[in-house]
């Protein structure tokens, strides 16, 4: 005879496995980042965001909360009016939080196709936006197609932890990098920008040893990373892209007197990224096509160039 409470632990389960099996997937971004590193803002990342944005008409918002220069949105529009056709673009008026709160932000944010975020300090972006109705609707619109852009500043505040820029960084320490929530849209790494010019890499390498499920991605200046929804990023421009791996890496903390403890690591991986070159943030790997890619003319910037 069939034990009844068998059974009904048996149909339970089953009811349980069905709804597993049928329940759907969690929605996966349809969104672009194209980030770039700063200084010179390399041609063919300029180009490729306004493809993605779907090219010279669509509407581009341009975010200039990190500068706080006056004139850094209209810098800005030029730039994507003049060197490269853009028919539609609009600085956000968006200084703090009170105006990322406002009705009339978040309706152009749901009606941009391409949202591109100045240089400066990338903690005035986060202090701004985080939990507010612009943030919430730029996460909708990337979740639909758009792309987001940035460069320096601009590019820092896209990884879930955020260096700020505060910190001791000319040593391999404990806790001595500030890291901050960013805006979390480059998910599993942290990003440094002005990588090699300004030889960030000790800040970076402390950062992913206390934090070895995050990536370090640091990017060198008129270098952009191009991260697509299946989670790979091609990068483009003229530099380099290092990406410092320390998830198998055996991390040692040596205590000093008066001091943070002393970091010392066997096994980091560092990848040395060129132009071309397409990395998976899943695998941890690059997997193709490695060398060059063309490089379309720049546009001049001679006169505009700011050092961001």
């Amino acid at each position: 005879m069939r034990n009844p409470v068998n059974h009904l632990h048996s149909v339970v389960t089953l009811v349980i496995l069905a709804a597993l099996v049928s329940a759907e997937e969690p929605p996966v971004s349809k969104g672009h980042l194209v980030l770039i590193g700063g200084g010179e803002k390399p041609a063919v990342a300029m180009q490729k965001f306004v493809e993605l944005a779907g090219g010279p008409n669509a509407a581009i918002l341009i975010v200039p909360t990190a500068s706080e220069q006056p004139d850094t949105g209209t810098y800005y529009e030029q730039i994507f009016e003049h060197d490269y056709e853009c028919t539609n673009v609009t600085p956000l008026a968006l200084s703090g939080r009170e105006d990322a709160q406002r009705a009339s932000i978040v309706k152009l944010i749901n009606g941009a196709g391409g949202i591109f975020f100045a240089g400066g300090d990338q903690s005035r972006v986060t202090a701004a936006l985080l939990d507010t109705p612009a943030f919430e609707a730029m996460g909708e619109a990337f979740a639909r197609g758009a792309v987001l852009g940035g460069t320096s500043a601009g590019a820092a505040c896209m990884s879930p932890l955020m260096i700020t820029g505060e910190g001791n960084f000319n040593v391999l320490a404990a806790a001595t990098v500030d890291l901050q929530p960013g805006l979390g849209f480059f998910p599993g790494a942290i990003l440094d920008q002005h990588f090699i010019a300004r030889q960030r890499e000790n800040r970076l390498i402390a950062v992913v040893l206390e934090h070895p499920d995050l990536l370090g991605v640091g990017i060198d200046e008129a270098t952009a990373v191009w991260l697509r929804p299946d989670h790979t990023f091609q990068v483009l421009g003229s530099g380099w892209v290092a990406v410092l791996d320390a998830i198998g890496a055996s991390v040692r903390r040596q205590p000093v007197p008066d001091g943070e403890a002393h970091l010392g690591v066997l096994g980091l991986r560092v990848d040395i990224l060129l132009p071309g070159d397409v990395y998976d943030l899943g695998s941890r790997s690059i997997v193709g096509p490695g060398g060059r890619v063309p490089q379309p003319g720049a546009p001049a910037e001679a006169g505009r160039m700011r050092n961001e």
